[in-house]
């Protein structure tokens, strides 16, 4: 008992310990140079949004100011809808990726999430999908919840508990002593019937969705990307109706054909890296609306920071390779969600991933889509967050300059609602 009042005290102290403390709701008036209307690609000049409440009321160049009503002016910046990152780990961090399991507590990981949430609304990023919290089990489904609570500051929350694996998978601890019987980062799964099980489980536990690890470990062979498929279709095909069963759906970890192509021929929601895909792959996706989630970011950070230089040259490979591949992707009208993989690298510094998009590739007015009104699609939320507009949550970011001249501003967010509550008001940084 002694570890969870440790625990308890502690995320107490998360939420009223330094800066910013959220400003309550009440009617306010945000105005700026500039608005961005994401769906239509309009640049309002000057901007302005009514929040009453958690909700927002009005958007245009000019917006009814109620006398109750407090004026924010901010400048030269740029109204943006919050960001929407569609692929983090917030029990992840720098350096411990793999021993974490082995090293700390899940108490000890669960107060690290909820400093990550922190920094990455901090960032910007007001709603995110946790893509597994790597062996911590269902403790994502009690930051999200403290946040929904107002207990502590952080991003609207999907999570999935931990990923689903196979005996000897991606993510079974591979390397270690097979005589020490090292816990596995995910929940193993080996038949249908298993995998029924085990996300009959998560379900009870508060996942939002299922995410399963459909490839092995990547490899460049002869110019190509190799990964070993890990559930056949019909396993994949029986996750996905198992999950929609009860409204959810499965996104999958998935690199490299066969394997992205068997994900998406079952029906999956969104295919997480997606480094290679077969033109009947994209042709599926494009059709049915199925994500692409690229996180080049990732990838950039484990080059620049690799323990060797042949892990380097691994790297760079698998990036190339994965550049090449996404302007094919694009080429084949795929759609892209935004997802940085953050957790790997550190939290709160996730925008780089917009701007690796553009230069990748994607228009700036498309990656801010893929990070914004896509994502929310992904996230079920698309009828409350990605837009500027009335009736949806009064989730606004502002960045100083625009944009769409120059996509980096994006990593210079100084302003951050969420639900009408400001987290952060800085127009010095």
């Amino acid at each position: 008992m002694r570890g969870w009042r440790a625990l308890l005290l502690a995320l107490a102290l998360a939420a009223t310990a330094p800066a910013p403390a959220a400003e309550p709701a009440t009617t306010i008036v945000l105005h700026a140079a500039r608005l961005l209307d994401v769906d239509s690609g309009r640049m309002l000049a000057p901007g302005e949004v009514l929040v009453r409440g958690e909700r927002i009321v009005a958007v245009g160049t000019a917006v009814e100011r109620p006398r109750e009503a407090r004026v924010i002016d901010l400048g030269d910046r740029t109204l943006l809808p919050g960001f929407v990152d569609a692929h983090v780990h917030l029990f992840l961090h720098p350096g411990a990726e793999d021993a974490q399991t082995f090293d700390e507590s899940v108490p000890e990981r669960t107060i690290r999430a909820t400093l990550a949430a922190r920094a990455d609304l901090l960032a910007g990023f007001t709603a995110e999908r946790d893509m597994g919290t790597e062996g911590a089990g269902s403790a994502a489904s009690a930051v999200r919840d403290a946040i929904d609570r107002g207990w502590i500051p952080g991003p609207r929350l999907r999570v999935c508990g931990n990923a689903i694996d196979i005996l000897g998978g991606h993510e079974d601890a591979l390397g270690r002593n097979p005589e020490q019987h090292a816990l596995p980062n995910a929940t193993p799964a080996d038949s249908t019937a298993e995998l029924v099980r085990v996300i009959r489980a998560q379900v009870k536990e508060g996942a939002d969705f299922i995410k399963i690890y459909q490839t092995g470990k990547d490899r460049m062979q002869h110019g190509e990307l190799r990964a070993p498929y890990q559930f056949s279709e019909e396993e994949l095909r029986a996750a996905v109706v198992e999950a929609a069963r009860t409204g959810r759906r499965v996104a999958v970890h998935a690199t490299a054909e066969p394997g992205t192509g068997m994900a998406v021929r079952a029906g999956v929601a969104s295919v997480d890296h997606a480094y290679q895909l077969s033109d009947d792959t994209m042709r599926r996706m494009r059709e049915r609306g199925i994500f692409a989630v690229p996180t080049f970011a990732v990838l950039e950070y484990f080059i620049d920071h690799a323990t060797t230089p042949e892990a380097a040259e691994r790297y760079r490979a698998i990036q190339q390779y994965h550049v090449a591949q996404f302007r094919r992707q694009l080429a084949a009208g795929v759609p892209i969600t935004l997802g940085s993989d953050v957790g790997p690298f550190p939290h709160g510094s996730q925008a780089r991933e917009f701007v690796l998009l553009v230069e990748h590739g994607m228009t700036p007015l498309d990656a801010l889509r893929a990070g914004t009104r896509d994502g929310a699609r992904l996230l079920d939320w698309e009828r409350d967050l990605g837009h500027l507009a009335p009736g949806c949550y009064a989730d606004v970011v502002a960045v100083p300059g625009n944009p769409l001249e120059d996509i980096r501003v994006v990593q210079r967010v100084d302003f951050v609602m969420k639900g009408g509550v400001i987290y952060r008001n800085d127009p010095s940084s």
